[in-house]
């Protein structure tokens, strides 16, 4: 990657100052890794390999949540980061072209989690204010709270990506060298980044999976594999997994709303003790 701009830098702060906001108010969609990678990528010169960074590590966070007081690696550096190093080691936009990238950037995306830890402590110690600011009714104090809350945490964000940014950038060039001589080293980078997809996955199931969902879930493997190893169909693989997805749940959703219609017409059609039926 070219020598970082100040415009770029700008950019990058901007971006990271939103997103940083973004994850506790506005959308709170924005700050995914599938939206800031490719802005990132935009900025820093390449949207291609953003878009697949954003892709790529998007599965890695895709089963990652904060548990009270318990925040994750963050998405919003990590993608960031990921990028970041994605473009200054010139990789190629594929999925396994970016797992180095992605197995650096988790460090940064562990000072993500600080930034936002530090401002919920910060913060704190301003509740018993916006309590008081409730019962007298002053919706302009609870507004500024929240307006200093935001203001402490895009500004902590937006420090840490352009902090990132040059790091991450001179540290890629440092070792794009290193892995002509140390081959090994991005190997193992790139499979540890490569794992780190699957353990994303594997959390969001755990969640999620009960044993009503193993069948949908082994007959979209089975369909995912038959799709990808026809060569008419595997450039659409995913669209079309989705798609018979989206049916499946039409279809089971319209039936389960069949059955609670047809119950309650039954329950009305009962008779009571008063007509002897």
């Amino acid at each position: 990657m070219e020598h970082i701009t100040i415009i770029q830098a700008v950019l990058v702060f901007v971006v990271a100052f939103i997103m940083g906001i973004d994850q506790f108010s506005f959308l709170e969609s924005l700050y995914q890794p599938i939206v800031t990678c490719p802005i990132i990528g935009a900025i820093l010169g390449n949207f291609e390999l953003g878009i697949v960074v954003g892709g790529a590590y998007q599965l890695i966070q895709i089963g990652s949540m904060p548990i009270g007081g318990a925040q994750p690696p963050n998405a919003i550096l990590g993608g960031i980061m990921a990028t970041v190093f994605a473009v200054s080691l010139n990789m190629e936009a594929t999925a396994d072209g970016v797992g180095a990238a992605m197995g650096l950037a988790i460090p940064f995306a562990v000072f993500g989690q600080y930034a936002v830890t530090l401002t919920f402590t910060i913060m704190s110690g301003m509740m018993a204010k916006a309590d008081k600011c409730a019962e007298n009714a002053d919706v302009k104090g609870i507004r500024n709270i929240n307006f200093t809350e935001m203001a402490i945490l895009g500004t902590l964000f937006g420090l840490l990506a352009v902090a990132g940014l040059y790091g991450g950038s001179a540290l890629g060039e440092t070792l794009k060298n290193l892995s002509y001589t140390y081959s090994w080293v991005m190997a193992g980078l790139d499979a540890a980044g490569g794992a780190m997809k699957f353990v994303g996955f594997a959390i969001l199931m755990k969640v999620m999976m009960s044993k009503e969902m193993w069948g949908f879930l082994l007959a979209g493997f089975v369909m995912a594999l038959l799709c990808s190893a026809n060569a008419s169909t595997s450039g659409a693989t995913l669209i079309l997994c989705a798609f018979v997805g989206i049916a499946i749940a039409i279809y089971d959703f319209t039936i389960h709303s069949k059955i609670k219609e047809n119950a309650g017409m039954s329950a009305s059609n009962m008779g009571g003790d008063c007509d002897g039926i």
